[in-house]
């Protein structure tokens, strides 16, 4: 679908996106407000990603490591204007700082701005939660981005490039052609072949993140194949949703991931989910890498 002619339209149309939906349709609201869309919910999709963040790394540290030492792939899909990589940059950067402090025995202050320029750490109803140290172990973080509607918003919220590439398009086999390093910026050309394909391990997405966009699929047929092909090319899949569609079923190239058990637990399991601020966060573990 064309990203051209889009109506001049400041913010949401609504802060209800029900009614948006509704009244404009999902590919034409994303037309008019592409530019300018801003997702209401960013502190709680913050602290789910927080919470993934640090698990993530406590329990698969020593296997990314093992795994490779110099780069490690997030590709943030339907990217909106950003939430999900801010999330990770601003993660990133205060483990970076955390380590750096502690190395010289000095103490953070966790509601200060980061040096991303991400804005300050709230202070939830349920608690502070703080990024973990990151070691000079961590790999390059590498990220890459696509979004048929909000690539102007991405842009102008990350400074990061974004693909227009749509989910269509992804399920066809399709994935952003370039990666930034976001410990310098850097833009480099990416390669990522299948899991059956002889490749190196490093060459896999280490983790794909779907923020509010997911549900949209309304089609299980459409839905089935994106899956599918995503769980030939990545290891994590976290979807964020404030509710908790889309169904994902067994067969569809991914299990459902117990976090507190760090274990794939039963498909309809609710166990290890995050939820902060009405902002629901599933993990899921391909199959096939």
């Amino acid at each position: 679908m064309s990203r051209g002619d889009r109506v001049a339209v400041n913010g949401n149309l609504s802060t209800s996106m029900r009614q948006n939906y509704g009244e404009h349709g999902v590919a034409e609201y994303y037309k008019k407000v592409g530019s300018s869309y801003r997702n209401p919910h960013y502190p709680g999709i913050r602290l789910c990603l927080f919470s993934w963040f640090n698990r993530w790394w406590q329990k698969e540290r020593e296997n990314i490591i093992s795994i490779t030492s110099e780069q490690v792939m997030f590709f943030d899909m339907a990217c909106g204007n950003g939430e999900a990589t801010l999330a990770f940059v601003e993660w990133c950067s205060a483990g970076k700082r955390l380590y750096q402090e502690s190395s010289l025995g000095t103490k953070s202050e966790h509601n200060q701005p980061s040096a991303s320029g991400c804005p300050p750490t709230p202070h939830p109803r349920k608690g502070l939660i703080v990024p973990i140290a990151l070691g000079p172990e961590f790999p390059k973080p590498q990220l890459a981005a696509a979004d048929p509607f909000t690539a102007a918003a991405y842009k102008d919220r990350t400074s990061y490039p974004s693909s227009d590439l749509s989910f269509e398009a992804i399920a066809e086999g399709s994935l952003p052609s370039v990666s930034v390093n976001i410990a310098d910026g850097s833009v480099r050309d990416i390669t990522i072949a299948d899991a059956n394909e002889e490749t190196e391990a490093q060459h896999l997405i280490e983790m794909i993140i779907c923020s509010f966009a997911l549900h949209l699929i309304e089609n299980p047929s459409s839905l089935f194949a994106l899956l599918w092909q995503l769980s030939l090319k990545a290891r994590w899949l976290i979807i964020l949703a404030p509710h908790k569609r889309p169904e994902i079923k067994d067969g569809w190239g991914w299990c459902k991931w117990d976090t507190d058990a760090w274990a794939e637990c039963p498909i309809a399991n609710a166990s290890g989910e995050y939820l902060h601020d009405r902002v629901h966060c599933r993990v899921y573990r391909s199959v096939n890498t």
